[in-house]
């Protein structure tokens, strides 16, 4: 797991205008990418969510690869799942996602992908920021990279989802809500329902730069969900602002989660003999609940630890064609090399029509044990770090993991993408999860460096 300076799970993120996400820093990143990852093609392609600030962060990054002698192919607003698709049939050494993902519009990010449609390793990320501490002296060269743009990249993407719909027009008759968080999905994931057939009302597909993520997608479902009854909608879809989160309700409005996804793309997989190895990986925040339902229908869950390209890892290593995150990264390899909503919404929403009933019918598939969850938010990575070694809270972990058990579990993590210590408790005694969640916590709160913390 990564434990580099600046990359995270995720690449590098922050707040914009403060240090990482500056435009010194995306230069001398674009510096550093050319001298020590663009030796075959002398290109990278860049996209970039809906953000304002994407822009600035493009142009920096571009700066800096071309002084290297580096060439530029600009695809403009791009969900990520398209780029990690379609990387390998551009003839480029790298691309890079400009997003922060889910958070919001104050926040950006650089994720960094391989020509293979992965994320970079962890080592690869590291050298870069070594190379970034140690720049001093500008090197000459003659050779000064060119800026390209090319349009041509959605449609081909667009064209690859397509191989996910079982049938012309397979959501005749289905009512949708879908949130697009105003982002890169916006003018998309609309119409590729619309054309099989689906009734679609829009939810946050308006980005106008700054309202990326604001009250909306997959972190604020409330508005989808309120929606859907409203209009007595057969389901509902929320995604992320870059594309590769999805959360789903039904038409009752109740959220389905990451791990209610997991457990219908599973099943629906084994039972049309799609699913590879019998197996999908989760993580280990899912619900310890997911593993019994899987058990059960003879399908073996592998945990990863917490990120989606560990997940990835962890499907390849162990042959599976499905995997995800309780946050709502799907990952079914067949179509995609990271979490993209529309391929898993597509599958699942066909998945569940075939069924011919109620989607509140049919969900929950299992009924989670009970989860209390708190996220303790820091000023700054270094005052985390220093809070997630306290021995006092070494010491509150110790004991309520002595105190719950069995098919219960305590977890308490850094955030791989924000200055947070999550602290998780599953238990199906509520008061019990309850006081141990807010036990550890408060340990944390009074830290020096808190600065707020959320409650789930």
């Amino acid at each position: 797991m990564s434990e580099n300076k600046w990359f995270g799970t995720d690449g590098v993120r922050g707040v914009v205008g403060e240090f990482p996400m500056v435009a010194d820093f995306a230069t001398s990143l674009g510096k550093a990418m050319a001298k020590l990852i663009c030796t075959k093609y002398k290109k990278v392609a860049i996209a970039r969510d809906t953000r304002e600030s994407g822009k600035m962060l493009e142009k920096a990054l571009s700066d800096g690869l071309i002084s290297g002698g580096v060439d530029v192919l600009l695809l403009g607003i791009m969900p990520t799942p398209a780029v990690t698709s379609l990387v390998s049939e551009l003839n480029v050494d790298m691309a890079v996602m400009i997003t922060a993902s889910h958070n919001p519009n104050q926040y950006n990010g650089i994720k960094l992908i391989a020509n293979t449609g992965d994320k970079l390793a962890d080592n690869i990320t590291a050298r870069l920021e070594r190379f970034i501490e140690k720049e001093t002296v500008e090197e000459k060269n003659v050779n000064i990279g060119k800026i390209f743009e090319d349009n041509q990249v959605l449609e081909k993407y667009l064209k690859k989802v397509k191989t996910a719909v079982v049938k012309e027009k397979a959501l005749v008759g289905m009512k949708i809500v879908v949130d697009c968080a105003n982002g890169c999905f916006s003018n998309i994931l609309p119409k590729v329902f619309e054309s099989l057939g689906a009734e679609v009302i829009v939810l946050a597909c308006s980005p106008n730069g700054e309202n990326i993520n604001s009250d909306s997608g997959t972190e604020h479902t409330e508005n989808m969900c309120e929606k859907v009854v409203d209009v007595n909608a057969d389901m509902g879809i929320a995604v992320d602002g870059d594309g590769d989160r999805i959360i789903i309700c039904d038409n009752l409005g109740k959220r389905i989660d990451g791990d209610q996804i997991i457990a219908f793309l599973a099943t629906y997989y084994k039972q049309h003999k799609y699913l590879l190895s019998d197996t999908v990986v989760a993580t280990i925040v899912s619900n310890p609940a997911l593993d019994i339902y899987l058990a059960n229908n003879g399908i073996k869950c592998v945990r990863s630890i917490v990120g989606e390209r560990y997940v990835i890892d962890e499907m390849k290593n162990v042959k599976a064609n499905i995997g995800g995150e309780e946050s709502g990264h799907i990952v079914i390899s067949d179509y995609a090399k990271t979490g993209d909503a529309l391929i898993a919404g597509l599958i699942f929403a066909q998945g569940v029509w075939e069924q011919k009933q109620k989607i509140s019918n049919l969900f929950p598939l299992f009924k989670p044990i009970i989860r209390k969850r708190i996220d303790i938010k820091f000023i700054n990575k270094n005052k985390m770090m220093k809070a997630f070694e306290n021995d006092e809270l070494k010491q509150k972990i110790g004991k309520w993991k002595n105190i719950i058990k069995n098919d219960s579990m305590v977890l308490v993590r850094k955030s791989g993408t924000e200055p947070k210590i999550q602290v998780w408790v599953w238990n199906d005694d509520e008061d019990l999860a309850l006081n141990a969640v807010q036990d550890i916590s408060a340990v944390l709160e009074k830290t020096e460096g808190f600065e707020s913390c959320r409650k789930f």
